[in-house]
């Protein structure tokens, strides 16, 4: 996978992102919603945790549950690490350099969380991925999974695709990177069809994912291992 985070754009990536704080905020609520039947001392596998903003979502709301954030980007982990710690959450959260393959094959997690990360993986590598997730939670354990999500070659996406870009100016997208989005979705992004994305999360070992989210082409599903 790229490095799509070094370290200017890790500690910049926040700031970034405010603007969107209404969407963010709206998936982080759903997901909430989707995990609060989940043991009281769950422990919870964050793949990809960036700068930590699914933990510091789920930590606030669910006091005693335990975290494992794991990223490849040495620099998000480091602005991760700050936010944990500014926010008194540091000790029950445990952060790791590396790709979830790396981890310890046990399942005994009662959460796997993928947040805005599918889309950073190739198309061959995506069942994988999922599957990475899904073998280390325990029977019963809930998989979430939001990406971006469109299928490229349909009708609709002209017209998503103006809606996008009003998005990405937003986030202070140049001319020029908004004219050459619909070629970044395909590479280096891999965007899938939201039909594609559930049928390899069902291979992957959730027999029944449930799309809980949508803004534009951020999707979102959850299933039950």
């Amino acid at each position: 996978m790229p490095n799509f985070f070094a370290k200017e754009a890790s500690q910049a990536y926040d700031e970034k992102n405010r603007k969107l704080a209404p969407i963010a905020d709206g998936m982080h609520f759903l997901i909430r919603l989707v995990l609060n039947g989940l043991p009281v001392r769950s422990r919870v596998l964050c793949v990809g945790v960036g700068t930590g903003a699914e933990i510091l979502s789920l930590s606030q709301a669910f006091r005693e549950w335990t975290f494992l954030g794991i990223d490849p980007s040495a620099e998000m982990l480091e602005v991760c690490t700050e936010r944990l710690k500014n926010s008194g959450v540091l000790d029950r959260c445990e952060l790791v350099q590396g790709y979830v393959q790396d981890l310890p094959p046990e399942a005994n997690f009662d959460a796997g969380l993928s947040i805005l990360v599918g889309h950073f993986v190739q198309r061959e590598e995506r069942l994988r991925f999922y599957q990475n997730i899904t073998r280390r939670l325990r029977p019963g354990g809930y998989f979430v999974n939001t990406e971006i999500s469109f299928d490229l070659d349909s009708a609709e996406f002209p017209s998503m695709l103006k809606s996008w870009k009003e998005v990405q100016s937003l986030m202070g997208a140049t001319p020029e990177s908004l004219a050459s989005l619909p070629t970044l979705l395909r590479d280096p992004l891999t965007v899938l069809p939201p039909a594609e994305t559930e049928s390899l999360i069902q291979q992957s070992g959730i027999p029944t994912p449930i799309r809980f989210f949508q803004a534009l082409m951020i999707c979102g599903w959850y299933g039950e291992k």
